[in-house]
């Protein structure tokens, strides 16, 4: 069993790690501290991808004390050269004695690695310590690396009894502002928010980030934080070129449109607006969910944030792509004729349900905010 001290430390290093929860992507958030003889020397945290690792914001803040202390990282320190050169060979050179790990690296390039290289080298190294707390932190780059997918995550505003909009397709606002400012801390960790050509065509969101009830948490405040990439899944390129998606703004992270179409004038046009056009075509005339889900996590993306009605939420449900639900359930009824959260089609069996684990449930405001994740 580890004694206290050391989950204490540990905890800190998580609460570190959890300050790059909006901007480390693709890269996974990294805490570190750094105790000698039971007292905190240095502490660090992985900001942004491309900039220095937690160990080495640590260490430089450390300098010479670290020689003999004992590190305490969320993740395995990495043992490659990638952007930044291996933190296992940066803390090795500062001369620390002792390295905690709260999990092992899931990427291939690093997996063990890391830790053989700091035993290699006399250093005494443990791992497990809080592990569920750090994979939970990086829940996303963990599905990258071990599923080849990004971890997605559909946002869905309905009414209690489970309606999302009118019959008619009016649905602002059914839930608060407090929930709808909540969504946007959900929009800032995501690496991209994904959208339907249905919802697109309804509604023109713009589907970035614009967070006002909370302090900035990174340099330059919300005003330079990390912009997700919106992608629209548009099987027959219906995107308007005048679609609020597609305008050029600072506040953007890019629009990537997947499509099953080949007409390669409309493709040329949305391209020149702005637009990244990829086809997939599926058997069924339709994109291709499970490749279009691959192709993004080859492209460096980790969490997926879906904002779509009733169709592209059934299709992805019944598909077995979804990981986690998060229901803002409003205190109003809207009646059998309103518009469902998920089109899934006639259910004939109780064994074709889809079933649910709670996560969290809280008031947003005056609504609730259920977070489930499906039973696999």
């Amino acid at each position: 069993m580890q004694a206290a001290p050391d989950s204490q430390w540990m905890a800190r290093a998580l609460q570190l790690a959890a300050r790059g929860l909006n901007t480390t992507t693709p890269n996974p958030r990294v805490g570190c501290v750094l105790v000698k003889h039971g007292e905190l020397i240095a502490e660090g945290w992985h900001e942004r991808a491309g900039e220095p690792h937690a160990e080495v914001h640590a260490l430089r803040a450390a300098g010479a004390a670290a020689h003999g202390a004992t590190a305490y990282v969320t993740l395995e320190p990495c043992s490659h050269h990638g952007r930044t050169p291996p933190c296992a060979d940066a803390l090795i050179a500062a001369g620390i004695a002792g390295v905690v790990v709260a999990m092992q690296d899931p990427n291939p390039l690093v997996s063990g690695n890391g830790i053989a290289k700091l035993r290699a080298a006399g250093i005494a190294v443990e791992s497990g310590l809080m592990e569920a707390a750090a994979r939970e932190l990086n829940i996303g780059f963990v599905s990258r690396m071990t599923r080849g997918t990004p971890w997605l995550r559909s946002k869905i505003a309905a009414s209690l009894d489970g309606r999302t909009a009118l019959a008619n397709g009016v649905s602002q606002w059914i839930t608060g502002p407090a929930a709808r400012q909540d969504v946007q801390h959900l929009r800032a960790r995501s690496c991209a928010v994904l959208t339907g050509i249905g919802t697109l065509l309804a509604d023109d969101p713009q589907l970035n980030v614009r967070i006002s009830d909370t302090p900035p948490l990174t340099r330059g405040g919300w005003e330079g934080l990390r912009q997700p990439l919106r992608v629209v899944l548009d099987s027959q390129l219906q995107t308007p070129l005048a679609a609020r998606i597609l305008a050029p703004s600072s506040a953007s992270g890019g629009t990537l449109i997947y499509t099953a179409s080949s007409d390669t004038s409309r493709i040329a046009a949305l391209e020149q607006v702005g637009a990244q056009v990829v086809p997939l075509p599926g058997a069924d005339g339709c994109v291709d969910l499970p490749a279009m889900l691959r192709d993004l996590a080859r492209r460096g993306i980790n969490e997926v944030l879906v904002e779509a009605g009733a169709k592209l939420n059934g299709a992805l449900l019944q598909a077995g792509l979804v990981d986690e639900l998060v229901l803002y359930l409003a205190p109003q009824l809207l009646g059998d004729q309103a518009r469902g959260l998920a089109a899934l089609g006639k259910l004939v069996s109780l064994d074709q349900r889809i079933e649910l684990d709670w996560q969290d449930v809280r008031l947003v405001g005056r609504d609730l905010r259920i977070t489930a994740r499906i039973r696999r």
